[in-house]
This record gives structure tokens, C-alpha cells and sequence, in this order.
């Protein structure tokens, strides 16, 4: 820290070493938050943390966070999404490679099946759900309430169901609801793509 006397004379900003012992903390003070969170966190949030009110500047040292993992050498990503938040997560090209060794997958397979009905036929009535997926999917409904991947609303003598921001944030999906449709959409003809062809491989 540097000092002018004199008349009129005023403190002078930190030296530059200063501010990037400064930033250096709030960054690592960052990446703990969105280590422990597992969700992507908008800039209120992160800088809760990190002591910081300005947008401006929670968002600048989230950047540098950011670059600094995409240079690395590393499993591990920061990246930006809808709404100014940041998520940290595993890159994409590691995610399949290890999700078996996972302690506490988040769904079966039914569950999920019926999760993915609702994703892609929202907002879908619980009559109709069950219709399609069986009566146990009203036990289903139930263990995705609970877990906030969907909402329940009264319509009538039903409930009209849809997915929440949470679910479309563990995901890794858009929350406009259109958008989400056509990832979804992607996301099931790869997997029917490749079902095919496994099925193909088995009969040669």
C-alpha cells in the first residue's frame, strides 16, 4: 500500500499484488461454494460467500475461476448458465466413464422413466401419468416430490405435474420449457440409436 502526502493528497489504491491476493481468495472461496453445492448458484448467491456485492465483479472473478479450470488439466469444468449462474461439474467425456462408481445413484429405473414422461409431456395430468406408466407410478410421483425434480398442482379433481428449475439444473437442461424438449428429444434418439444398435451386434 502506497501513501501521497500533501494538500489535498489521498490514499492511494492497493498495489497490485494486493488485489490479486484479494481476488485469489474470493476465487477460492468460490470454488468451495460450488463445490459443495453440486447445482449451479446465480451471482447473490456466490457472492454471499465471497463478501461482494457487485454483480459486475462477483461475475469477473467467476470468469477467472472459470478459465483457470478450462486450462487445466482436469475431469472437473465451471461453466456458465441460464441466468448468470455457474455450475462446477465433470466434464461430459468422464461423466459416463465413472457414474457406476457413484454411492447413491439419484434414480432406478423406473422412477426415472416416469421422471422422463413428465419432462417431455409437461404440464401432464397425474391421471394420465399413471395411465401410462402404471399404478406405481403414483409411488414414483411421490419419491420426485420429494426429491424437488417436480411440482404438483391441483387442477380440478387432479394434479397437473411439471419438472422444477432443480431438475433441469442436475440435468444439465434449459428451464425454457421448449428448449428442454428438444434436448430431450436429442437425448432419446441418441439413446434409442444406441440401443439399436446393440441390438444389432448381438444378432451378428
Amino acid at each position: 500500500m502506497t501513501e501521497v502526502t500533501g494538500k489535498g493528497a489521498k490514499i492511494a489504491e492497493p498495489a497490485e499484488e494486493d488485489k490479486d491476493s484479494n481476488d485469489r481468495k474470493k476465487m477460492i472461496l468460490m470454488e468451495a461454494a460450488l463445490y459443495v453445492a453440486g447445482r449451479p448458484l446465480d451471482l447473490k448467491t456466490l457472492g454471499s460467500v465471497i463478501k461482494v456485492r457487485s454483480k459486475r465483479a462477483i461475475r469477473r472473478i467467476a470468469k477467472i475461476l472459470m478459465k483457470k479450470y478450462k486450462s487445466d488439466d482436469t475431469a472437473i469444468e465451471i461453466l456458465e448458465v441460464e441466468g448468470q449462474r455457474f455450475v462446477m461439474q465433470l466434464k461430459a467425456d468422464y461423466s459416463m466413464k465413472v457414474r457406476r462408481l457413484a454411492v447413491n445413484p439419484l434414480l432406478t429405473l423406473g422412477p426415472l422413466k416416469t421422471l422422463s414422461y413428465i419432462a417431455y409431456r409437461q404440464p401432464v395430468s397425474q391421471k394420465q401419468v399413471a395411465e401410462v406408466r402404471g399404478g406405481h407410478a403414483y409411488g414414483h410421483i411421490k419419491a420426485l416430490r420429494d426429491m424437488d425434480l417436480i411440482n404438483c398442482e391441483k387442477d380440478g379433481r387432479t394434479s397437473m405435474i411439471r419438472t422444477t428449475d432443480y431438475f433441469a439444473d442436475y440435468f444439465g437442461l434449459s428451464h425454457d420449457l421448449r428448449a428442454m424438449k428438444r434436448q430431450l428429444r436429442k437425448v432419446f434418439s441418441e439413446l434409442l440409436k444406441k440401443e439399436q444398435e446393440q441390438r444389432q451386434i448381438r444378432w451378428e
